[in-house]
């Protein structure tokens, strides 16, 4: 057969692109992820969750007035997903919804903004302590957690502050002279032809938030002045972009402002899943005193206390292993240099000699081998995986919210399927076990029912 002669008559037809051409395209969603995406179990166990607490200052009801709100379970299951693949900013999260197809399918076709990602992350700290006791509540009752053994450690976040915003007090009392004065003038020009109603608002609000800062600043420093002794009184200083943050020594060796996150973590030495059972945020630089806190946290949460507790020497105290022993909890807690031998001046108490003695054994120095593979991977993970060396958000309860909202994903993230059909299994059928004979009001739900022996609903104080 002739081949064909190229013609040479006309231009080569191609196909290009027509970029301002509109599109009339068909789409399911439910088929821009595979049936086992991961996404699918974060949505899957978001949905079995009772997030009915997000919606209690909710005014959009039906029959009346209204914007309608943006379901609370879309923001969340957003954030927990969003966390696990490394993402910790509302404006990356929003940003996704709109390029990823995965975060698109969660999303649903609602529009979210990072406005409204900012706000949720930060303004339901008792709601997310509920729901995080909530989770822990029911991996312990299906048996996927147990509290045979519970390991401590502190690690630094960097915290949203500069090292120059940090100033004593007699500068800060300059700054709050100046933070009026600007005030002052800007109320002045409130009636200036060429600014919009928006633009002196904006002024006016910004001038505002700066002096609330420095007030802030200000009580910052007659706190740690209350807490410091002698010449340490005069070198306290707060930052006036974060009061609340603190100078801590850093991993690297060096001094940065960060936050304390305390976490809690129970699993087998042998492997398996390691599960967050406790969650603090502190702006002290030391763990010291954090043990008995924890413990009560735990116990608060899940109406049990751990059998076993194993932390570093950073956190032994002698009135920490003494309230371990009140509790019936076996303190594994390293032995640090200053307190392995008591001298006529330390303590002698039964409780703590019997704790250096026990950390001498084989059996304990085994046991708390498992330490590091327990609380250690989970820090670095945290770091690592989620990406939290650094918090975007600034005061002690909104590093809280986040830490929370860390601490849902990596449970999540650790149990998946087992945790999904164990929420359902909890709403399908409810357990119907009779009360203990005094009950506490420690193990009362919020609607004034009882809770199965060994778990309670209500959250900690002032955590």
């Amino acid at each position: 057969m002739k081949k064909r002669e190229p013609s040479t008559a006309g231009k080569v037809r191609t196909r290009e692109p027509e970029r301002a051409q509109g599109w009339l395209f068909k789409q399911m969603p439910d088929q821009l992820v595979a049936a086992e995406h991961p996404v699918r179990v974060v949505a899957a166990a978001v949905e079995a969750l009772d997030l009915s607490g997000f919606l209690s200052e909710a005014k959009a009801v039906e029959g009346h007035p209204g914007r309608p709100v943006t379901s609370p379970r879309l923001l969340l299951a957003l954030w927990v997903y969003g966390i696990e693949q490394g993402v910790g900013t509302a404006t990356e999260l929003a940003r996704r919804c709109k390029e990823d197809r995965a975060f698109e399918w969660l999303a649903g076709g609602v529009e979210v903004s990072h406005d409204k990602l900012s706000q949720f992350r930060v303004e339901h700290l008792e709601v997310l302590q509920q729901v995080f006791t909530d989770v822990v509540s029911v991996l312990l009752r299906q048996g996927l957690v147990s509290l045979e053994q519970v390991a401590l450690d502190g690690t630094r976040v960097r915290a949203s502050a500069s090292a120059p915003s940090f100033r004593r007090e007699s500068s800060l009392e300059e700054c709050r002279e100046q933070a009026e004065l600007h005030l002052e003038a800007v109320l002045a020009q409130k009636d200036d032809p060429e600014l919009t109603r928006g633009q002196q608002a904006t002024r006016e609000a910004k001038a505002r938030d700066y002096q609330a800062r420095v007030d802030a600043a200000l009580e910052a420093i007659k706190q740690q002045r209350a807490r410091k002794k002698g010449a340490d009184k005069d070198k306290v200083r707060a930052s006036t972009t974060d009061a609340d943050a603190r100078v801590m020594k850093m991993a690297d060796g060096g001094f940065r402002p960060a936050y304390n996150l305390q976490l809690a973590v129970a699993g087998e030495a042998q492997g398996g899943p390691r599960t967050i059972v406790g969650v603090e945020v502190t702006n002290q630089g030391s763990d010291m005193g954090s043990v008995s806190p924890m413990v009560e946290q735990i116990e608060q949460r899940t109406g049990q206390v751990p059998e076993r507790v194993l932390a570093d020497g950073g956190h032994a105290t002698c009135a920490d292993v003494k309230q371990c022993a009140a509790k019936g909890v076996e303190a594994l807690i390293s032995v640090p240099e200053r307190m392995a031998q008591a001298g006529q001046q330390g303590d002698h108490s039964p409780e703590v000699e019997a704790w250096r003695e026990r950390m001498r054994t084989d059996e304990a120095k085994e046991q708390y081998k498992a330490r590091a593979g327990l609380v250690e991977n989970v820090n670095a993970r945290v770091k690592g995986r989620y990406g939290l060396t650094q918090v975007t958000v600034r005061g002690l309860e909104k590093v809280k919210c986040v830490a929370l909202l860390v601490a849902l994903a990596h449970n999540l993230a650790a149990h998946g399927h087992d945790l999904v059909e164990a929420l359902h299994r909890r709403n399908s059928a409810p357990l119907t076990l009779a009360p203990p004979r005094s009950l506490s009001p420690a193990l009362m739900t919020p609607d004034g029912e009882s809770s199965p022996p060994g778990l309670a609903t209500s959250l900690p104080d002032g955590r």
